[in-house]
């Protein structure tokens, strides 16, 4: 028997090619084994998927550290978790879209402000959301670099602070799908009337998990986590002006938009 990915010659009872890693595929296709493999691959659902965010609540340190340290196999992969970190926001992005969107009055929307009231805001959030996935994925380096400064006691790297940050944005995006999909289908007004609440929460989270990862002492919070929120407030504004600038340049959305009206 030979491996169907490599040919390197097999016992027969081997499940998996000691040379190359493969799985020894031995049946044929079914219903059941695709579905199966699917959980497998994106969730790994026989030991580790909810070992991760369990211990992400309780323990964040023993999984990101574990998995700076080497650990591989108790807990899922961070691109793994970003993976189902993408997927539920499209399943978000499409409630929102297809059930939520037209029930929003979107001139209650404090946060966002146009000359051209309502429309105006629907018009940026629309746009906006187009985006949501590279937005997402910016926020993780701007929290690396935050708990870089700020939560270095063990002398991280930027690359494993960025595994801590990918790790804490993933697992509280997760666990908070639940809440977004409950809401959207609810009550989507109050979904998006607090969108910056639930973004602070998640920042706050970032900052739990940044903590269990240093040797930071709990006085050492107090100062820490005003600075952290301030630093990191600085350079979400930046990637929002950036934001601005870029969905102008497609034409998104136009100056006008934020001129305000003659009287």
């Amino acid at each position: 028997m030979n491996c169907k990915n490599c040919n390197n010659t097999l016992r027969t009872d081997y499940s998996f090619c000691p040379d190359c890693g493969g799985k020894v595929v031995r049946q044929r296709i079914t219903n059941k084994s695709l579905i199966y493999d699917f959980l497998e691959r994106y969730f790994n659902l026989d030991n580790t998927f909810i070992t991760t965010i369990k211990h992400m609540l309780l323990k964040p340190e023993s999984v990101c550290g574990g998995y700076i340290d080497g650990l591989r196999k108790k807990y899922l992969n961070p691109v793994s978790m970003l993976a189902i970190t993408l997927t539920l926001s499209g399943l978000t992005l499409f409630l929102m879209k297809k059930i939520a969107w037209e029930s929003i009055d979107f001139g209650s929307v404090s946060y966002v402000q146009t000359s051209t009231g309502g429309e105006g805001k629907k018009k940026i959030i629309a746009s906006t959301m187009e985006y949501s996935s590279v937005l997402f994925l910016a926020y993780i380096p701007l929290l690396a670099f935050s708990s870089f400064i700020f939560f270095n006691k063990k002398n991280y790297n930027f690359a494993e602070h960025m595994i801590i940050s990918i790790y804490g944005i993933t697992a509280f995006s997760i666990i908070s799908s639940v809440y977004s999909v409950i809401t959207l289908i609810i009550n989507p007004q109050f979904y998006i009337d607090y969108a910056l609440l639930y973004s602070l929460v998640m920042v706050l989270f970032c900052i739990y998990v940044a903590y269990r990862n240093s040797n930071d002492s709990i006085k050492s919070l107090f100062w820490k986590i005003p600075l952290y929120l301030l630093f990191f407030l600085i350079c979400y504004m930046g990637v929002s002006m950036l934001t601005v600038v870029i969905l102008m340049l497609t034409g998104e959305i136009s100056v006008q938009d934020f001129v305000p009206k003659k009287h």
